[in-house]
């Protein structure tokens, strides 16, 4: 059997009289690309910094990276790369003065020439002398993932990683991720973007801090039950409005020319099909996808 590089068991977390975390149980394999899915208030971020050691579970506990997670957080963190939400790193250092003060916090020898292969790696050579205040989003999310790996840590936890990056700089971005899980780094991301989420070897999915649902793209879509019809033809922007107002459609939505509905009830889906009497609408059943389910899990939390 892999061996697990998260393992943690009935984790709970409150913020005053507010549960966020109610009973999580986790267990990544080592070398795997997990990605986290949730919600925003679902405790991905909260779980996330558990796991890090810089928060302390009130309840539960396990292990990370074979270390018990209350007892040797700071060994944890050693091994451990986090990237936050927000860019925290010193607008007016450049990119090179920021990363060799990262390697200073961790004491690392020969801290220039990391420095130097880490902007190579990261693909940051050219911008080595740039302000990180003068970076574009995207850039600056690259010289977060170099400081978050200049430490070699067997472990990267990312946090909503790529939010409002273009789509070439999170493209390039989870090419980078994938060539360090090559490496035997074990990743944990968690995001919004379902296309992020298909790359990803194993998906989990949080709801009120309990994880609901757990396994590839393709079981998660499988395992929802989820059905879909998909139609095109003239007029899809004005039959949108009225199927939404229908029993048993849960969502509707316009994708470019085409029209998808989903729901859980096939029979009501062709109901409200069959009573729209459109016959300039070609509809036909589709396999759900994993945004589908997104959405779907999304208004079970909130009913």
């Amino acid at each position: 059997m892999t061996a697990l590089a998260i393992d943690v068991h009935d984790l709970r977390k409150s913020f005053g009289a507010r549960p966020v975390i109610d009973g999580l149980t986790l267990q990544v394999p080592e070398g795997e690309i997990c990605g986290f899915l949730g919600g925003n208030g679902s405790g991905k971020t909260t779980t996330i910094r558990m796991l890090c050691g810089l928060l302390r579970p009130d309840g539960g506990g396990g292990t990370c990276l074979g270390m018990d997670l209350l007892r040797d957080a700071p060994r944890i963190r050693l091994q451990i790369g986090y990237m936050t939400q927000r860019f925290s790193f010193y607008g007016d250092l450049t990119v090179t003065e920021n990363l060799e003060f990262v390697a200073r916090l961790y004491q690392i020898r020969d801290r220039r020439r990391v420095v130097a292969e880490a902007l190579e790696r990261i693909g940051l050579t050219d911008r080595a002398d740039q302000l990180a205040q003068e970076l574009s989003g995207g850039w600056k999310q690259r010289m977060a993932l170099a400081a978050c790996v200049l430490h070699r840590p067997r472990l990267l936890l990312l946090d909503e990683p790529t939010a409002g990056v273009d789509a070439k700089a999170r493209r390039e971005f989870w090419d980078m991720i994938h060539e360090m899980a090559a490496d035997g780094m074990t990743v944990l991301v968690s995001t919004h973007y379902m296309d992020e989420a298909e790359r990803c070897q194993r998906v989990v999915y949080l709801s009120g801090g309990r994880l609901v649902v757990q396994g590839t793209a393709d079981e998660v879509v499988h395992a929802a039950h989820l059905v879909t019809f998909e139609a095109t033809g003239e007029g899809i922007e004005q039959a949108v409005r009225k199927l939404r107002r229908l029993p048993g459609v849960e969502t509707a939505a316009v994708f470019g020319r085409a029209l998808r509905i989903a729901g859980m009830d096939r029979a009501a889906l062709r109901a409200a099909i069959d009573g729209m009497g459109d016959a300039a609408l070609h509809w036909e059943e589709v396999e759900p996808r994993l945004d589908d389910v997104f959405i779907h899990m999304l208004r079970d939390t909130e009913a």
